[in-house]
């Protein structure tokens, strides 16, 4: 096989592909015409950030069976021609985490001694020992915010010099958390409230975003804050604010918003603020992590077998797939149902299956389901690491079966809870491929899985859906489809509207004013535009 690298990766993952017995060619910095001629008769594409990997480049190689993108992010991949043109795309995310870890571990000491400004005085001809007062980590109380594979690599390391460490996470159990010494909170406030430093391991959704604010910053009075995990997590004026003005003591940053950083970044003229260039995967040992499990997945994908970061490509029997492929989607969107109605920290998930589709080979449907249920914690969560990604969150999954289904044909339950409370979404397919979700925590309901929905859980009393009707039409929110549910005579309903535009939060708080209304949760599908 032939595999064309068009970006620079260490040698060693050119050496895995050669010593498989494939040739590589490299061809740097080409773009245009000439990528698309150079791609032609390419079996394998090896990337970085620099090639921009267009529909069009799939056009050109109709030979390609696997790009291999030599690093974390793909945005300069269109997944989803790959997927049409049948090219399995894969990433390499496991590389830096020692690297991003062990640099976050290096920023915080930086910024709790003032290493950078001491150097810098000195350099300039100052004796200024007198004007530099460390903090000593001994004994200080490290909050984390993210505990997944980066976060838990840097409490495993301030833990050992005498750290007492609090996480936030809701997608942690509370035993992994104890397994390294963590104590796990329920919410954000009170690990900023405890914490001398936080350090942020959480990726960049809309939830995040700006997720520590001002308000946030200041419950840290006095401590410190370091974020090598992404840009823009952390309102970036607002830090420089609060370390200027001596809010804070100090801060490390090493990933802004806005990359190359602007030069009238804020942050960029704070004395006690530390920056880098997102150094955190720029080690020798990392850029070698990921060029060699990079060419191990192209091995991989040339003797078909388990390409184990792959972001598009399910394992399964080809001649099974045909059964079970209208269930992933659907497992997949009930996953994501149910855990942003469960709001909580979620420590078991429990896919079910009853009817025909419990004859099925359903792995790939529960790691589907697995991946709806994760994807608001792990922005590169696919169905092929869901299930690792649920091993080193302590999160327990149970798959069942049941060959009696007594009202549907097939049924698929995705169920997550933790030990106080749960909550579970039944999904079903219609005749045609018409995917349905049936039930919502034991209240039937028959609504379309898709774009915007509200749920509301209300008194069983007249008006009420005349009410929230009324104050979504007042709010120009149109209603596509609406169901409603309810458990007895007079008791509690439960309704779906199915929107054409997503639900603000002041026509939610317009909503819970109204003593009939139990609760309400607005829930954001991917397939929503």
């Amino acid at each position: 096989m032939k595999v064309l690298v068009t970006d620079p990766i260490a040698d060693a993952g050119i050496q895995v592909l050669r010593d498989a017995g494939h040739e590589v060619e490299t061809a740097y910095d080409v773009e245009g015409q000439d990528l698309l001629d150079a791609v032609a008769d390419a079996n394998g594409l090896i990337v970085r950030s620099g090639t921009e990997v267009t529909e069009e480049v799939f056009e050109a190689a109709p030979e390609l069976v696997i790009v291999g993108r030599a690093g974390i992010g793909v945005d300069n991949i269109d997944i989803d021609a790959a997927t049409d043109h049948g090219v399995i795309v894969a990433n390499a995310p496991e590389g830096n985490v020692r690297a991003a870890a062990e640099h976050t571990v290096a920023m915080t000491f930086a910024t709790a001694r003032s290493i950078p400004q001491a150097h810098n005085r000195l350099t300039g001809g100052e004796w200024a020992k007198g004007d530099f007062l460390g903090t000593e980590v001994n004994n200080k109380t490290l909050g984390v915010v993210g505990f997944g594979r980066v976060g838990q690599e840097v409490a495993k390391r301030l833990g050992n010099v005498g750290m007492e460490l609090v996480a936030f996470d809701p997608y942690i159990s509370e035993g992994r958390a104890a397994q390294l010494g963590a104590e796990l909170v329920d919410d954000i406030d009170e690990c900023l409230d405890r914490a001398d430093f936080l350090t942020i391991h959480t990726p960049l959704t809309d939830e995040t975003e700006n997720m520590i604010d001002e308000e946030k910053l200041a419950q840290l009075e006095g401590g410190y804050v370091v974020n090598c995990a992404r840009g823009g997590i952390v309102d970036e004026p607002a830090l420089a604010e609060a370390v200027e003005d001596g809010v804070l003591k100090g801060a490390a940053v090493d990933v802004f918003a806005d990359e190359p950083v602007d030069p009238d970044n804020p942050l960029l003229d704070v004395d006690d603020v530390i920056v880098t260039p997102h150094l955190g995967a720029s080690t020798e040992a990392a850029q070698e992590n990921v060029a060699t499990s990079t060419a191990s997945q192209i091995v991989a994908a040339f003797e078909g077998e388990p390409v184990i970061n792959a972001l598009n490509a399910p394992s399964v029997d080809e001649a099974a797939f045909p059964k079970i492929q209208p269930y992933i989607d659907l497992a997949d969107t009930a996953g994501k149902i149910a855990v942003q109605l469960f709001d909580d920290r979620v420590e078991n998930v429990e896919v079910e299956y009853a009817g025909d589709i419990a004859e099925e080979d359903v792995d790939l449907v529960t790691a589907s389901a697995l991946k709806g249920v994760f994807e608001p914690l792990e922005w590169q969560v696919n169905a092929v690491n869901a299930p690792q990604i649920a091993e080193d969150r302590g999160i327990d999954v149970v798959e069942s079966k049941s060959h009696q289904s007594d009202d549907f044909q097939s049924l698929v339950t995705v169920t997550v809870s933790n030990e106080d409370h749960s909550i579970s979404v039944d999904g079903t397919q219609f005749a045609g491929e018409d995917p349905r979700i049936v039930r919502i925590d034991g209240y039937r309901v028959d609504a379309v899985p898709h774009g915007h929905m509200l749920v509301a859980r209300n008194d069983d009393v007249p008006g009420v859906i005349g009410f929230i009707g009324s104050v979504l039409g007042e709010n120009n929110l149109n209603i596509a489809g609406m169901y409603n549910g309810r458990e007895t005579f007079g008791g509690e309903a439960l309704s779906v509207y199915n929107l054409d535009d997503p639900v603000p939060k002041d026509v939610l708080d317009q909503l819970h004013a109204d003593e009939r209304i139990i609760e309400t949760k607005y829930i954001s599908l991917d397939n929503g535009e």
